[in-house]
């Protein structure tokens, strides 16, 4: 039996795929004007990944110059959301389950914090952590140790919830946590995970 578990939130608390349009329009209007000249392959596929990796990581991969990457970062440094957000229909049953919850989620500050009032989930964690590449250089990893070290938590004591292979996942991998991948589209099926499924309800089940 776990006594916490530890939730990502982009693609796993929600979609992101439901507020990308609106919240991504600008920075998309931009990167369509200025990479335009990498072809259009390869403008979708940024836009794509800007769906499920933070920022600074999409401009280094597909290699932004200087001036785009910093435009970029003050476009999205600056914005909230706040139009209505809907979880995950199968979040309900981590939101139902009688054990203590933490949220630790990549992005920028201002930005993650309106989707979790949007989401009107605060309520449901014990903490929340932004880890905010711009104004720390604390990774999820050093996050997930805090937590273990400040409430005498032991690996086995804690599962990892994500979508993320290379993110949440690795590092609690690292840390000897125990992981849930949370994949409902079945994206990344040679993953090394704990345990794998497509819907909440099975983490749901590990932790009672």
């Amino acid at each position: 039996m776990k006594k916490a578990i530890i939730l990502d939130l982009d693609n796993t608390i929600y979609p992101v795929s439901s507020i990308a349009d609106h919240l991504f329009n600008e920075l998309f209007n931009f990167l369509d004007q200025h990479i335009a000249g990498e072809g259009i392959e390869h403008v979708n596929n940024a836009k794509e990944d800007l769906k499920r990796i933070p920022y600074q990581k999409v401009a280094d991969k597909y290699q932004f110059s200087d001036l785009v990457k910093s435009k970029g970062l003050e476009l999205l440094s600056n914005i909230e959301y706040n139009r209505p957000m809907q979880p995950f229909d199968d979040y309900k049953h981590i939101r139902e389950a009688k054990i203590t919850r933490f949220l630790v989620t990549t992005g920028f500050t201002k930005l993650q914090w309106s989707k979790v009032k949007m989401l009107n989930i605060e309520a449901d964690f014990e903490a929340i952590h932004i880890v905010d590449p711009e104004l720390s250089s604390l990774t999820k990893k050093d996050i997930f140790a805090s937590i273990l070290e400040k409430y005498n938590y032991k690996p086995e004591d804690v599962l990892i919830i994500g979508d993320d292979p290379e993110s949440e996942i690795k590092a609690a991998g690292e840390l000897n946590i125990d992981t849930f991948l949370y994949d409902p589209e079945n994206k990344h099926p040679n993953a090394r995970v704990t345990h794998r499924s497509q819907n909440l309800k099975d983490a749901a089940a590990i932790i009672v």
